[in-house]
């Protein structure tokens, strides 16, 4: 490691200490509303103060249990409600986990990240996932899961297997939900945010957008995370994957402009989050890409499939990293 990022590593530890503010509405709505220029000028220059600039973190995800999810979120495929002619899949076993974390690792990734397709998983299914977390954390990677709401003691027991982060986006602003989901409420994700916060777990939430919210509910939504009392470690943004069967499917797509502004006020009030360039990026350029990454995304998903929907292939990875000058950020 150069001393520069041993530096930026010291840098990034004193920031936790420091107070957060409590960012209002209005002040993220001015960063939105910025000269694009002069956003990017500004989240580009906050990153560079708390992170390596060219240094990008890899995560790969696996769909450990697929479909029959009983929720209505109206982007997922996963949703029993919904016709896409994805397949169920039962758990996962666990040798085939790790034989997948393994390739994973070869292929570059530091952060394997599993999600399972459950409102919440019952405790018969989660010593199995608990077993695939140690095994997973002993290749010395860092580890992720998403398995919808927990409850306390579900939380300690994924703390005491060694899990360094769980996943729970808050999908949209408060204000919108109510249109993406009906079958659990806003607060329940904050509850379950709580929850994994309590039990000592790193926190992984972000949003979606592109599912015909308007500007405002971006802002709001970006509001929400910042102003969480410790705001989340990781921020994935993803870009709504349309799915033939969903509710939102034909939905108006956003803006490019719009999403990478998303990124850069992102950036911008969570300064020593990580910024995952998440879903989506099938459809986004090259170019597009490495707006993103100088707005101050810096991690993404790796590998050709992001649970049930289309990823960039790994080899368009290495090569879209090598014009750009980016490296894999080390743990």
């Amino acid at each position: 490691m150069s001393i520069a990022s041993e530096a930026i590593g010291e840098q990034k530890k004193a920031a936790v200490n420091i107070v957060r503010n409590t960012w209002p509405l209005k002040k993220i709505q001015a960063l939105f509303d910025l000269p694009f220029n002069d956003l990017l000028f500004k989240a580009h220059t906050i990153h560079r103060e708390n992170f390596d600039p060219n240094a990008v973190q890899i995560s790969t995800l696996l769909s450990i249990k697929t479909g029959a999810c009983p929720e209505d979120c109206s982007y997922c495929p996963q949703s029993v409600r919904y016709d896409t002619g994805l397949e169920k899949e039962a758990l996962m076993e666990i040798r085939a986990v790790v034989d997948a974390a393994k390739e994973a690792k070869a292929n570059g990734a530091s952060r394997f990240c599993m999600g399972a397709a459950w409102r919440s998983p019952k405790d018969r299914d989660l010593n199995k996932v608990t077993k695939m977390v140690e095994e997973v954390k002993a290749l010395g990677m860092e580890t992720c899961v998403t398995l919808g709401m927990l409850e306390d003691g579900q939380a300690q027991q994924l703390k005491d297997a060694g899990l360094d982060y769980y996943n729970h986006n808050i999908d949209t602003s408060e204000d919108y939900y109510k249109e993406v989901i009906t079958t659990r409420t806003y607060q329940d994700r904050l509850d379950t945010i709580d929850t994994v916060r309590n039990a000592g777990i790193n926190v992984c939430s972000g949003g979606i957008v592109g599912m015909g919210e308007a500007s405002d509910d971006r802002a709001k939504m970006l509001q929400t995370l910042a102003n969480m009392e410790h705001p989340p470690e990781s921020v994935p943004i993803n870009k709504l994957v349309q799915v033939k069967g969903t509710p939102l499917d034909g939905a108006e797509a956003i803006d490019s402009l719009e999403f990478i502004k998303t990124i850069a006020v992102a950036r911008i009030l969570m300064p020593t989050s990580q910024v995952r360039l998440s879903a989506g990026r099938s459809d986004m350029t090259d170019e597009m890409q490495a707006m993103c990454f100088f707005a101050g995304a810096n991690s993404i998903f790796y590998g050709d499939q992001l649970l049930t929907t289309e990823n960039p292939e790994e080899s368009a990875d290495h090569q879209l990293f090598k014009r750009l000058g980016i490296y894999p950020a080390t743990v």
